[in-house]
């Protein structure tokens, strides 16, 4: 007998939707091996609409992305795909294949850009190989799988970004089953006993251009015998709200139930719908890029996600300059290597990362006004 049955009936459709195997997404962790290549589709063309979006929302207000004027006066031959926009899109058409699951998303790294600009109606291809995979004895339903990912222009073959990501994903098998053939790894234990460190002084720059944060660094020897850090807040933040947890990612291809099913994410720890990584980490580099003079994005490295961002939370961000170097010997810019760390209404950190951006000088701002 078949179609002799009313859906539209709530009791019926329940009945029916209790005994109907789902057609699941995604790959849980046994589907890993390392070495694997994957090819993922589709990819993204970058449109300008996508990338304003992406900026405005996250409050990257840097008119370089926005006008022609200023796209010019940093060297542009025309306005480019902003980069937290690329980064995200790259990372998008990959959720599907390596982490449509779920599971954490333990950290990013060695993020480099290898082209100094993005032109707008690009077409992106997208490839990841799998690098490593290991069990996790503290959560036993849960592989950790890391790839490299890398974006390439699909008309031309350049490569344009790569980085490399590790996600705990569920496994199909359980431990039990499982005929533990992965190295299995242990997360550091939690402590309440930590010596805090932090210095002395936290010393602020008096602007956002390479010389502010170069003398800022000098301050911290010669004034305070090197017990101080050049360290700050960002006033501005975010609350998170329909645009940025489920719309901004959609726009990228990220199509993981935890932006988008209320439902299943109810009963998730999270307890609500979580933002996408991405849209948490450039919240938190666009309050803090309001406050400096970038000139280019270089990279990031050691990027984690410590905990969930759910709508309603605000995202803050918290600076520490590392460093401040003179390697380019360009006149336009210096080096400056930043820690981030973005964090929400309650002071908790919710992402953290080092980012190495060239950073203007005052000269050149001066000679572009």
């Amino acid at each position: 007998m078949t179609g002799d049955f009313e859906l539209s009936d709530g009791e019926t459709f329940r009945a029916a939707l209790d005994r109907a195997a789902t057609k699941a997404k995604g790959n849980c962790f046994e589907d890993f091996a390392d070495g694997d290549e994957l090819e993922h589709d589709p990819g993204l063309t970058l449109t300008r609409h996508a990338s304003e979006t992406w900026a405005g929302q996250t409050l990257n207000h840097d008119p370089a992305y926005w006008r022609p004027d200023a796209a010019r006066d940093r060297g542009f031959d025309s306005v480019p795909a902003h980069p937290d926009y690329v980064t995200a899109a790259v990372m998008g058409p990959t959720v599907e294949d390596l982490s449509e699951k779920g599971g954490y998303f333990l950290g990013r790294t060695n993020l480099r850009f290898h082209a100094d600009a993005v032109d707008l109606g690009t077409t992106l291809q997208v490839r990841s190989e799998v690098l490593d995979t290991a069990t996790s004895s503290s959560r036993p339903n849960y592989g950790i799988v890391t790839w490299r990912t890398e974006g390439v222009d699909a008309d031309t073959g350049d490569r344009l970004l790569s980085y490399e990501r590790t996600n705990m994903i569920p496994r199909r098998n359980p431990p039990a089953a499982d005929g533990g053939e992965h190295e299995s790894v242990d997360e550091p234990p939690e402590t309440d006993d930590r010596d805090l460190g932090l210095p002395g002084t936290f010393v602020e720059p008096d602007g956002g251009h390479f010389e502010d944060f170069a003398a800022a660094l000098a301050t911290t020897e010669d004034t305070h015998g090197g017990d101080a850090a050049v360290a700050y807040r960002h006033e501005r933040g975010r609350t998170m709200d329909a645009v940025t947890v489920s719309q901004l990612p959609l726009m990228t291809l990220n199509t993981a139930k935890q932006h988008h099913d209320a439902n299943v994410m109810a009963d998730s720890p999270s307890g609500d719908l979580v933002a996408y990584g991405d849209v948490t980490r450039s919240t938190a580099l666009g309050n803090a890029r309001s406050d400096e003079a970038t000139w280019r994005e270089v990279g990031f490295d050691d990027e984690r996600f410590h905990t969930f961002v759910t709508p309603g939370d605000t995202v803050y961000c918290f600076t520490h300059v590392r460093d401040a170097r003179d390697e380019d010997a360009d006149e336009r810019y210096g080096t400056v290597e930043f820690e981030h760390v973005a964090f929400n209404q309650d002071d908790d950190p919710v992402y953290s990362g080092t980012r190495t951006a060239r950073i203007q000088r005052r000269s050149t701002t001066n000679a572009g006004n």
